[in-house]
C-alpha cells in the first residue's frame, strides 16, 4: 500500500498488485479456484495450482498470464490423501522456496440432510476440508512466520452464517473450518499473517449445477424452476460469476487487505439473511 502526505494529511492509495508474491491455490483447475489463479497471475503473482488431475492442471497452467515474468507451477495431489498432500507440498517448497499466499479451496460435500448422512460422509468431508487445510497450514506457515508475512484465505460458504437447506454435511464442516480459521487469525496475527474466509453464495460452477439438479429431483420439478426459486432468494437476482469471488480473494491477498484479519466475507449478492 502506498502512503503519501498531502497538505498535512496521510493518504493511503489502494494497491491490489501481487507482484513477486508466490501463491498456492487449491482446486485450481476449475470454478472459483481457477478464476482466482487467473486473477492472481494477472496481478503479477507466481501461481502454483493444486489439484488431483494432472491433465487438467497442464491445461490450466497454459492459460495463466506469464507476461510479467512469472514462473507458474503445479502440484498434483488429492486433498483427501493428506499424507501424500503433505509430501508433495513440502517437496515443492524445498525446490521453489516459501509461499506468501495460501488459498484453501476444494469441492464441497454432496447435498443431503444432516440427520440422514452416514458417519463415513462426515469423516470424508472432515478430511477433505479441515484436515487437508490444516495439512497445508503446517507446511506453509513456518515459511510465512520466518518472512513475517503471509495471507491465508479459506473459500467456504455462507452457511457459516445461516445453514443452507439440504446441505447438512457441508453446513457442519464449513462451520468447523470457520472456527478453525478465526483461531488461526488470533494465533498468527502477531507474525503479520492474516487469515480470512470468503463465503461464496450461489456461484455459476459445476457444484451449483449439481445442487440445482438435486433440488429439481427432490421437488419433482424442472431444473429451470429450481434455479428460478434460488434466484428469487438473491436480491441481485443472478448467480455470481467465479471471477467475482476471485476479486474478493485477491483483495484480501493484496497489500490493501493487510489490516483485515479473522473475518467472514460473504460474496452472495445479498442473499444471506443476517449481517
Amino acid at each position: 500500500m502506498e502512503i503519501r502526505r498531502v497538505d498535512g494529511f496521510y493518504i493511503w492509495r489502494m494497491n491490489i498488485r501481487l507482484d513477486g508474491k508466490r501463491a498456492l491455490v487449491g482446486g485450481g483447475t476449475q470454478g472459483i479456484g481457477f478464476a482466482t489463479a487467473m486473477e492472481m497471475a494477472r496481478l503479477g503473482a507466481h501461481v502454483t495450482l493444486l489439484a488431483r488431475d494432472a491433465a487438467k492442471l497442464k491445461e490450466a497452467m497454459a492459460r495463466l498470464d506469464a507476461t510479467q515474468g512469472q514462473e507458474h507451477g503445479c502440484i498434483v495431489a488429492d486433498m483427501a490423501d493428506t499424507s501424500s498432500l503433505d509430501g508433495a507440498v513440502r517437496l515443492h517448497i524445498a525446490a521453489h522456496g516459501p509461499l506468501d499466499i495460501l488459498v484453501n479451496n476444494t469441492g464441497g460435500p454432496p447435498p443431503g440432510l444432516a440427520h440422514e448422512a452416514s458417519i463415513k460422509a462426515y469423516e470424508e468431508a472432515f478430511r477433505l476440508h479441515l484436515l487437508a487445510f490444516q495439512t497445508l497450514v503446517l507446511a506453509l506457515v513456518p515459511g510465512m512466520k520466518e518472512q513475517r508475512s503471509g495471507r491465508i484465505i479459506n473459500v467456504i460458504s455462507t452457511s457459516v452464517k445461516v445453514p443452507l437447506p439440504n446441505l447438512g454435511v457441508s453446513n457442519t464442516i464449513r462451520g468447523a473450518v470457520a472456527q478453525w480459521s478465526k483461531t488461526l487469525a488470533n494465533e498468527l496475527g502477531p507474525f503479520n499473517i492474516t487469515v480470512n474466509n470468503v463465503l461464496p453464495g450461489a456461484t455459476a460452477t459445476g457444484r451449483l449445477q449439481a445442487i440445482i439438479t438435486n433440488k429439481a429431483k427432490k421437488s419433482g420439478g424442472t431444473e429451470d424452476a429450481a434455479a428460478d426459486e434460488m434466484l428469487a432468494e438473491i436480491p441481485l437476482r443472478r448467480f455470481a460469476e467465479p471471477g467475482e469471488v476471485a476479486n474478493a480473494i485477491c483483495f484480501l491477498a493484496g497489500p490493501s487487505g493487510a489490516y483485515i484479519n479473522g473475518i467472514n466475507l460473504p460474496v452472495d449478492g445479498g442473499r444471506t439473511g443476517c449481517l
